[in-house]
């Protein structure tokens, strides 16, 4: 079996969710890290043994040894890091946003072709597989068009830990940017990729946090199929409530929750103290948890998904989806359809990096590319431009998802 060696760019909390499936995965080598900062670097190293740290995204690009970069240095630099390791003849996934304009987006999608490379965007929650069986069930037929999607999440984003870029809009920071893509790709995925307009609002409710930490948004797919999105982030309902299974294993309790916003408001919440913890060597480190592989549904921050068809409705569930239709209410255990792998991201990078691998190694399509990436970046930048400006947006970037991906994805 041919090994892909991958080099990660950016080894801050994001990328810590993502490393512990790299290296796990047999298909990937995971060689090398880049960070400006140190004790990240240190830690990089110290964890993933025979790797090598650099300093610099240039420094990591140049390396002989690797063959794909993960983009994960914040939103702000994505095109230029994508940029940079695509002109050393590397592959390239993204995190997203891909981008913060689209113009970002025009210069990486063609810098993939004019250097020969794949370009993937993720990883987003399109790619679990409960999202995934859930288009699956509907290409079938047997429920009927779909007729409707709704997703919805209540969460406590704005108020954990966060960096100066993550909640300044003009650097792709706030929810909308952060968040947005989870939902927005989802929405695509399920109704075929085509989004014809947007209408949106926002919210900014606290003063300490200069940023929307809620939207809302009404999407009309080219068929006329309507699909509404919304998310609140402002911590004093988690959805995860609803999921016993889920509650007890939340980061933040709700007296977390509580504190958080008192020493926001008061001024004394050390935010930088709080992110370090949660970053390769430090003491909550993600990349040093057990994770189990194959392991059941959980909202995240995309929300519990809703899909309305002609004769029946799709919903996702702790171990797989609840269908229900004529014939009455059935359940899909899902987990078996997981890789073994353990995945803190909830199986989004094993799915990405199959991705990749099947189009580097095996020449089949990439169907999470730059065309794909850029359209969710154009539906989450008109969501942003509906509520500044009160009025519908219509979208001109829009590609449809073939129905030849996942056509391996057998469902019992």
């Amino acid at each position: 079996m041919r090994q892909l060696r991958i080099g990660v760019a950016g080894l801050g909390q994001g990328a810590a969710s993502t490393m512990p499936a790299i290296a796990a995965m047999p298909e990937f080598a995971l060689v090398a890290g880049a960070d400006h900062n140190s004790a990240m670097r240190a830690g990089f190293e110290a964890t993933y043994q025979g790797s090598k740290a650099y300093e610099t995204v240039a420094a990591l690009c140049a390396a002989a040894d690797v063959d794909a970069v993960w983009v994960a240095t914040p939103n702000r630099f994505h095109c230029e890091h994508a940029l940079e390791a695509m002109r050393a003849g590397k592959h390239v996934i993204v995190e997203k946003p891909m981008a913060v304009s689209l113009a970002e987006a025009d210069r990486m999608v063609d810098a993939a072709e004019r250097y020969g490379v794949r370009l993937a965007c993720g990883h987003t929650r399109s790619l679990s597989i409960w999202n995934r069986a859930m288009r699956r069930i509907a290409l079938a037929g047997e429920l009927g068009a779909v007729t409707a999607i709704h997703i919805w999440a209540y969460t406590d984003w704005l108020i954990r830990p966060r960096t100066a870029d993550e909640l300044d809009p003009a650097q792709g920071g706030g929810i909308v940017f952060r968040q947005g893509p989870h939902q927005i790709d989802t929405i695509r995925l399920l109704g075929g990729g085509l989004v014809r307009s947007v209408r949106a609002q926002t919210g900014r409710w606290l003063d300490v946090r200069p940023v929307p930490g809620y939207y809302t948004a009404f999407l009309e797919f080219e068929d006329g199929t309507p699909a509404t999105i919304m998310h609140n982030g402002y911590g004093y309902f988690v959805m995860a409530e609803l999921y016993p299974w889920v509650a007890a294993v939340e980061r933040f309790s709700d007296g977390d929750r509580a504190r958080m916003r008192r020493d926001l408001l008061s001024g004394t919440r050390d935010e930088d103290g709080e992110k370090e913890e949660w970053r390769i060597g430090g003491r909550r480190d993600p990349t040093k948890i057990k994770h189990a592989g194959r392991a059941g549904w959980k909202p995240f921050d995309l929300g519990p998904v809703e899909v309305s068809c002609e004769r029946g409705v799709m919903r996702n569930a702790e171990n797989g989806l609840v269908v229900y239709s004529d014939s009455g209410r059935t359940e899909l255990d899902l987990r078996e359809l997981q890789r073994p792998e353990p995945d803190p991201s909830g199986g989004l990078t094993l799915a990405i990096l199959d991705e990749l691998y099947a189009s580097v190694v095996d020449g089949r399509p990439l169907y999470h590319d730059g065309a794909w990436g850029r359209a969710t970046l154009e539906v989450v930048l008109a969501l942003i431009e509906s509520a500044r400006e009160r009025r519908e947006i219509r979208l001109s970037r829009q590609v449809a998802m073939p129905a030849a991906y996942d056509a391996e994805l057998l469902l019992r």
